[in-house]
């Protein structure tokens, strides 16, 4: 049988953004092309009910695509350890099992989600999940207000640099839209692998960017508040603290 887009999205309970999502990360082959129309068929269908069923069991999508990739023999069989390996390795959270595993109510995760500042990634299995990656950053969020720092005030700074970020982030969209998917076009077809590569290699690099001029301006700013106080003890202490904990970050 064969399917365009949106009927694919009907017959497997996905969004066609989802779909085309798999697509750019190479979960979910390209569909053929007949003329200017994208034609995916059965294979389609049933791979993208083999990723929400793998999705629902806690598996990346990093996994989803070494564990489907079309390998013989031995081969085979180390992909497919590698995936389970990662995927034992890297769970994913329903907003209930997410709060649970944080420590608090789930009305509390709740009121934070609808500020916008925490947002699960959707699933395969049709509801949204979080990553371990953001229980490491949640956790990180409540040591803040293990130190004293009030909720509200939290908050409202957190909102504050989420729309800040948002309009940031919609802008360098934008940038890679008209530079890099704009390139890998011809002929109205867009060349899904070269895209995907292209965002593998510069995802990194961008976040990295940002962490780091992040870090650097705190960094600078909160140095001279402290000279401009006249504290010097507490202004050399503070270098000395800064010197020893620069931030690291791990990018995947």
């Amino acid at each position: 049988m064969e399917y365009d887009v949106g009927s694919l999205a009907e017959a497997s309970g996905l969004s066609v953004d989802t779909i085309r999502y798999y697509q750019t990360l190479g979960v979910l082959e390209a569909p053929r092309r007949r003329g200017r129309h994208a034609v995916y068929d059965d294979s389609h269908r049933e791979r993208l009910a083999r990723v929400r069923e793998l999705s629902e069991r806690g598996f990346s999508l990093k996994s989803m695509r070494e564990l489907l990739a079309p390998t013989d023999g031995a081969e085979g069989d180390e992909a497919l350890r590698a995936a389970l390996e990662q995927g034992r390795a890297d769970p994913t959270y329903t907003p209930r099992g997410f709060a649970a595993a944080l420590g608090v109510p789930l009305s509390l995760l709740r009121a934070v989600e609808r500020t916008g500042i925490a947002e699960p990634q959707p699933s395969a299995g049709g509801e949204a999940r979080y990553t371990e990656s953001d229980l490491t950053a949640a956790r990180g969020a409540l040591k803040l207000l293990e130190r004293g720092m009030p909720l509200t005030r939290l908050l409202e700074l957190a909102v504050s640099h989420h729309r800040a970020t948002t309009r940031t982030v919609d802008r360098a969209v934008d940038l890679f839209d008209d530079y890099v998917r704009k390139a890998a076009t011809t002929d109205g077809t867009e060349d899904l692998d070269a895209v995907a590569e292209v965002y593998r290699d510069l995802m990194p690099v961008v976040t990295g960017l940002v962490a780091h001029h992040f870090e650097r301006v705190l960094v600078t700013r909160a140095l001279q508040r402290l000279e401009r106080s006249g504290e010097k003890r507490s202004w050399r202490r503070a270098l000395k603290a800064i010197a020893r904990a620069r931030l690291r970050l791990k990018w995947r």
